[in-house]
């Protein structure tokens, strides 16, 4: 570019151009996105859109007020440039950039053609052969085109057909390229937000790894308390095992004394019996009653000592349904710390194997 040429205005977008042999597809200027630029030469009064490749010039398109950018999509214009005769497209990441782009090519069109009004002003006034008298015959017919508020155009009429005719086959050339450059343009951008998506994916996957290994080293330091518990327990199982001997032992012996004191009782009534049937003689009764006295006694002492039994058995099987119950706790919470650690393995290995 020339020292005189300065930019005005720069935006990143991805360029085509249409095929030039079908008239219909849009091919790709490279690979990403490239800085597409206004740039302005004050010597010459002319605005050219520039964008550069490497070393080879993409876009170098001069503004004409015949020009038009479209919007033919969110993302997505273009405009035809006659004298490379092509169609230039341009993908944006964002509506917002388009609006810009769309914005400023308004702004230079517009430049342009007051530049134009003014070159050929000067031109009218600084040619003689411009200079005609009000009642002289101009030798050309002409057309002039008025704007609001602007001064006159002239133009000859072959002029105006031959752009007229230049326009057409812009026209044409554009229609042919809509459909496959929305179909293109749909493809590209959807692939680009599927990216985007992945991208975000896999950030929030990278995060949600951390925050189950972190979990993973918490249920792993829990489920080792637990079975450190289950251990506890289990010991405490095996000395309930000897207390349940000792159960089954006092249960026996319970049983024997039951008998013993059934077998005095109906001792203590034959003797009863006897005492009322037979006193013979005084000696034997006052034995019979001693030994009657030691039976009572006895009978006491075995009483006694079955109380204590039951409730020695009684308080051993509390403490030992206390111990089951709290044993099915821990191994509720076990099961469900187990089947969470499952849960978090299978996610893992998902996240692995993706």
């Amino acid at each position: 570019l020339c020292c005189r040429e300065q930019p005005i205005f720069s935006t990143r977008a991805h360029v085509f151009q249409i095929d030039p042999a079908t008239k219909r597809n849009w091919i790709p200027a490279s690979k990403h996105a490239l800085t597409v630029s206004y740039f302005y030469d004050a010597t010459r009064n002319v605005y050219r859109i520039i964008s550069v490749g490497g070393t080879k010039a993409i876009i170098n398109s001069t503004i004409t007020p015949n020009m038009t950018f479209t919007k033919t999509s969110q993302k997505f214009g273009q405009w035809a440039d006659s004298r490379a005769n092509t169609v230039y497209g341009l993908g944006f990441a964002s509506e917002q950039h388009l609006s810009q782009f769309a914005e400023k090519f308004q702004e230079v069109k517009e430049a342009a053609r007051l530049a134009r009004e003014k070159s050929q002003d000067k031109t009218e006034l600084t040619n003689p052969a411009l200079n005609i008298t009000s009642h002289q015959v101009l030798p050309s017919p002409i057309i002039s085109s008025n704007g609001p508020g602007e001064d006159k155009l002239f133009r000859s009429q072959s002029a105006d057909v031959e752009m007229s005719t230049e326009k057409e086959r812009l026209k044409k050339m554009l229609s042919e390229g809509s459909v496959s450059e929305v179909q293109w343009e749909a493809e590209f951008f959807s692939l680009q937000d599927n990216n985007n998506k992945l991208v975000a994916a896999l950030h929030e996957a990278n995060a949600n790894v951390d925050q189950w290994k972190k979990q993973l080293a918490a249920y792993q330091e829990e489920t080792e308390t637990l079975r450190q518990r289950v251990a506890e327990l289990e010991s405490q199982g095996a000395h309930d095992s000897s207390s349940e001997n000792n159960k089954e032992e006092l249960s026996q012996t319970l049983e024997e004394l039951e008998l013993l004191i059934k077998a005095k009782d109906e001792e203590i009534q034959m003797l009863k019996s006897q005492k009322c049937g037979h006193w013979e003689a005084e000696g034997e009764r006052e034995e019979t009653l001693q030994k009657l006295q030691e039976l009572e006694a006895r009978n006491a002492e075995l009483e006694r000592r079955l109380h204590l039994a039951e409730q020695t058995l009684a308080e051993t099987l509390a403490e030992r349904e206390k111990i089951q119950n709290e044993v099915t706790k821990v191994a509720e919470i076990m099961d469900v710390k187990i089947f969470e650690l499952s849960e978090i393995r299978q996610g893992l290995a998902k996240l692995v194997e993706s």
